[in-house]
This record gives structure tokens, C-alpha cells and sequence, in this order.
């Protein structure tokens, strides 16, 4: 059984049905999603499996391990953040390797309670989140996520939903790669600190494509009228 919120992408569900998953759709956003889920694994006495967890980490974090061995003297890596897993499987396999690199990581200015509970070092909610990155809608930050966060990242950077879609665009314009709007989001980033981390060595991290055909059309159709980074 997977709970999903209203809006969610309707080809990511498709996929999920077509996997044989019981798909249970309930909620505004992702943490009413979560927290139904939670109930009803209490009450049906199921496991729950929620999106932030140790095991989740510890696969997540094998991409890193490959990034690592696969580029070396990395100086920096930017790192969607939505319940935390990316972004603390990347810190783990940098400490594991005891690298220099920095953590970076990347939250929607249309959801920013990673950002401000990394700036205030506390738990900070938000009561909405409004953003085309359903990949990093969170607006309750896990606490032990925001642990590791605070002590192996060295900030969070926040983009607009415009940088967003101008990052999808290049992705696909210049690698052919197509980017859900957190994969995109790590690219929107570094182009907005490109002066900071200019003759730096720096890797972005492509979390996937889960974008619905209608909205990737439409995102490079828009981008690809105007100047879409200034």
C-alpha cells in the first residue's frame, strides 16, 4: 500500500499501479500523505515504511559511494533536499571516505522548512508548500534528518520555481536528460552561485524523471521562447 497526496504525478501513480501497488490517494500535500499513512499502518497493523529511514539512507547513499570513486577531488556536491535521505546518504558516504567535499544542499523557495530549520538549527515547519518540485515538497523536516543536515552540510541554497524549470530545460537542451523538478533543482543552484563556484570541481546530483509528459512539454516549450537565466 502507497499513500499518495491529491495532485500527485499521474504517471508516477500509473507506474506504481502497474507494479501492483494498492495506491491510496488522500491529503493536500506529502506530510498529509505521511501522516494518514502512519494511521493506517497503526490501525491495520502494517509496516510502515516511511521516506525517511535508515535502510532508505543506506541505499540512497550507494550513488554517492559511486560518484566518489568514480570522481575524484570533488570540491563540492549539490543535493536536493525533501524528507532527507539524498542528502544524508551523501553525507554518510563522504564521511565514510573521509572526503573534503561540501554538502550542499537544495530546497524550493515554495518549500523552505529545511532552509529554515537550517538557519534557525531547530525544527521549523511550514503550514503549506507551493512548488512545481513535488520532489522536494516537504514542510515538516524529519528531525534526525535535520540532525545529520546540520552537522554535515555546509549550507542550503534555495531556488524559485522559475530557476527550476530554466534548470529542466538545460538539462534536456544541452544532455538530454529529463529532470523531475527536484532532479533539476541541485542545476538551478549552482547556476545561481555559478561566480561563487567558478574554478571549483562540483557535481550536481540527477535524482530522476518522475515528470508528467504534459508538464516536461510545456516547461521546454516556455523556456525555450525566452532568456530563461539572466
Amino acid at each position: 500500500m502507497i499513500v499518495v497526496p491529491r495532485g500527485n504525478s499521474v504517471e508516477k501513480n500509473a507506474a506504481m499501479l502497474a507494479l501492483g501497488a494498492e495506491l491510496v490517494v488522500h491529503g493536500t500535500d506529502f506530510q498529509d500523505a505521511f501522516e494518514y499513512a502512519r494511521e493506517l499502518a497503526e490501525k491495520e497493523k502494517l509496516h510502515f515504511v516511511p521516506s525517511f529511514a535508515e535502510p532508505l539512507v543506506r541505499g540512497v547513499a550507494s550513488y554517492a559511494l559511486e560518484l566518489f570513486d568514480n570522481v575524484s577531488g570533488l570540491d563540492a556536491v549539490y543535493v536536493p533536499i525533501g524528507m532527507g535521505s539524498g542528502v544524508c546518504g551523501v553525507i554518510a558516504a563522504r564521511d565514510a571516505l573521509g572526503l573534503n567535499t561540501e554538502v550542499i544542499g537544495v530546497c524550493a523557495t515554495g518549500a523552505p522548512s529545511f532552509a529554515l530549520s537550517f538557519e534557525a538549527k531547530r525544527q521549523i515547519p511550514t503550514e503549506a508548500v507551493n512548488t512545481m518540485a513535488d520532489g522536494i515538497s516537504c514542510r515538516v523536516p524529519d528531525p534526525l534528518a535535520l540532525e545529520i543536515v546540520l552537522s554535515g552540510a555546509s549550507r542550503i541554497v534555495t531556488v524559485t520555481d522559475d530557476q527550476i524549470r530554466a534548470a529542466i530545460y538545460y538539462l534536456f537542451a544541452d544532455t538530454h536528460n529529463a529532470a523531475e523538478g527536484a532532479a533539476a533543482a541541485p542545476l538551478a543552484a549552482l547556476l545561481q552561485e555559478r561566480s561563487r563556484m567558478q574554478g571549483r570541481r562540483v557535481a550536481i546530483i540527477h535524482t530522476g524523471g518522475n515528470i508528467d509528459s504534459d508538464l516536461f512539454a510545456a516547461t521546454l516549450a516556455d523556456a525555450a521562447k525566452q532568456s530563461v537565466i539572466s
